[in-house]
């Protein structure tokens, strides 16, 4: 780690800076190399600290702490989930994120994680796909068009090859949107009026709602063999997409069962129903995709060690940039005991 500054300056990432940041490595670039810096804390996910994220509900939504930490480095998100923001002009997800020194205990890097967070999300699909989305799979199905679609569609590109889209949303909108952005991108977009249309000829089947409800955006009679499904929406308890007869047809693989059991698409199954940790994918430990008629069914809800690496990725890209400020929020007196000392020479 790098230790912090005599100043105890903290690099402070904004969401114009990350913006900035993005567009100067480009977007594709961005998710690529998110990709691998999870891939690689994947492969040495025994190393990490891991708790279920602590996580405080209400009617309209809910706030969440996700902490981790490698024995080297500490690092924690906040995020809050509130799918009813959107018909009041807001952002669904909000989030901030924050990289310490273990030695010290001192804060390297603050950034904005709204923006990061959907890349990552993005990046771990797709790596994760990698592995598990049937030989050479070239279209996507995208039911849910809100503000993740875009991202997943990019990752979905630039890490395994995708060439074609179809997006499918409950509001015609979202779509509209969806398809605008992708414009000229080098993707086949196809807009589609049903579900059922979307996942014609799809390969990969992407799931992102926001609703928080028990919904059944997939079910069983839309799912045929060898499709990968990368369910993304379900992300909280009492909130699913899929039927769960098509969890009994999948090899279901995860990211840490304690908080999938609570939170995922399993937590309508019975607590010993059977999953594949995906870490051990990456490590050769277990088989991913066996068999071309194979349903493999990637149940994700965030786990903090992705956004450790997301971090990490923040922390050593901005170095030799100006996409960064320097904030002065640690007290660092001259003498460390004398910090009312401090306090009363600043009124002087």
């Amino acid at each position: 780690m790098t230790q912090p500054s005599d100043k105890a300056l903290v690099p402070f990432v904004s969401v114009d800076n990350m913006m900035q940041l993005i567009h100067h490595i480009g977007v594709e670039e961005v998710l690529k190399g998110l990709a691998g810096y999870i891939e690689d804390d994947f492969k040495r996910w025994e190393q990490f600290d891991k708790t279920p994220r602590v996580a405080s509900h209400s009617d309209v939504g809910v706030i969440e702490l996700m902490p981790t930490s490698d024995g080297e480095a500490y690092g924690f998100k906040y995020v809050n989930g509130h799918p009813k923001n959107t018909s009041e002009g807001l952002q669904t997800v909000t989030a901030f994120g924050l990289l310490a020194d273990v030695y010290t205990g001192y804060p390297v890097l603050l950034t904005e994680m709204t923006i990061l967070t959907a890349l990552r999300t993005a990046a771990t699909s797709a790596m994760v796909a990698k592995y598990l989305a049937p030989k050479d799979a070239t279209t996507m199905a995208m039911i849910g068009n809100g503000a993740q679609s875009e991202f997943q569609t990019l990752a979905m590109k630039a890490i395994c090859g995708l060439k074609s889209v179809r997006l499918y949303d409950t509001d015609s909108k979202a779509t509209e949107k969806c398809a605008k952005n992708l414009a000229g991108l080098g993707l086949e977009v196809v807009p589609c009026a049903t579900p059922e249309d979307a996942i014609q000829g799809a390969q990969i089947l992407t799931t992102c709602t926001a609703d928080k409800q028990n919904a059944t955006i997939l079910t069983d009679n839309m799912v045929g063999v060898g499709v990968h499904i990368n369910a993304i929406g379900g992300d909280c308890p009492g909130k699913t997409e899929l039927a769960a007869a098509i969890l009994n047809r999948s090899d279901v693989f995860v990211e840490y069962p304690p908080q999938t059991r609570i939170e995922g698409e399993i937590q309508q199954m019975d607590p010993d129903f059977a999953v594949t940790e995906f870490w051990q994918v990456v490590t050769g430990q277990k088989e991913g995709r066996r068999d071309p008629r194979q349903i493999t069914l990637f149940d994700s809800v965030g786990f903090a060690i992705e956004d450790f690496s997301a971090l990490r990725y923040i922390r050593d890209h901005i170095k030799g940039t100006d996409f960064f400020d320097d904030l002065d929020m640690l007290a660092d007196p001259d003498d460390p005991r004398d910090l009312f000392g401090m306090l009363g020479r600043a009124k002087a």
